[in-house]
């Protein structure tokens, strides 16, 4: 097993492996606590994520209702975790800007199918780490702030 990384580490690896995937497992749950998990794509821009997904989706359903999600990125030996909230719900029509960002990070374009709808999350809790070695000082950002 490799040395832990010191927290600086974490977190420029965390965000360089935000700027570069493209691959995000989502957990919302609905008003009552039923889960639900999906594999997405996302684009990492000033410091949130943005998701695309129909408006009709489960995953759309409950982020109107709770406000929040999960995200998991990377491989389980080298993840990243957010817990986000809401930010902004927009479609490509409402902001042209935004679907923009999505199509030039993520791997496909969503703009030519008007049932989807684009969230912006805001990170409030962002952990990472490889192995258990890096459990303890896992927690990067805390309540919306950077703890490095």
């Amino acid at each position: 097993m490799a040395e832990p990384r010191d927290r600086a580490t974490r977190k420029a690896d965390a965000l360089a492996m935000l700027a570069a995937e493209v691959d995000v497992w989502v957990a919302t749950a609905s008003s009552t606590g039923a889960p639900h998990l999906i594999p997405l794509s996302l684009a990492w821009a000033d410091e949130r994520v943005i998701i695309a997904i129909p408006k009709s989706s489960v995953t759309a359903h409950n982020l109107g209702e709770t406000g929040a999600a999960r995200l998991a990125v990377g491989p389980t030996r080298d993840v990243v975790m957010i817990d986000a909230v809401v930010d902004k719900a927009a479609s490509a029509a409402e902001d042209a800007a935004l679907a923009e960002t999505f199509a030039a990070h993520a791997d496909w374009d969503p703009r030519r199918d008007p049932t989807y709808i684009y969230f912006v999350l805001r990170p409030v809790r962002v952990q990472a780490w490889r192995e258990a070695n890096e459990i303890a000082g896992r927690t990067l950002m805390r309540n919306g702030g950077w703890q490095i």
